[in-house]
């Protein structure tokens, strides 16, 4: 029975085709794996940095723009008021005049 087992044994990693040794290659890189996981979730990389910065940036120049076109628009009705009132004091003082 020995000498039927031990030559079994023998070529067991050769049938297995590697699988054993790769299993604890798996399992000796699996702590090197999961901390690298974990520095990437915990750090921000450049191009994350990148886009979250032109994220912003796109953000603040829709604000502004908002901003600019509310400002402009106010400023067209203040003029059209403004011509209004004026119209109507030279109105009143040709009015007065007569």
């Amino acid at each position: 029975m020995r000498k039927i087992l031990i030559p079994f044994i023998v070529a067991l990693p050769l049938l297995s085709g590697g699988c054993i040794a790769k299993t604890i290659v798996d399992v000796a890189t699996l702590p090197v794996k999961a901390v690298s996981q974990g520095a990437d979730w915990a750090t921000t990389s450049q191009s994350e940095s990148d886009r979250n910065y032109g994220k912003k940036m796109r953000k603040k120049e829709a604000a502004e723009g908002k901003a600019r076109r509310a400002a402009d628009e106010q400023a067209k009705w203040d003029e059209e008021e403004l011509k209004e009132k004026q119209k109507n004091d030279r109105k009143r003082k040709r009015d007065d005049n007569y």
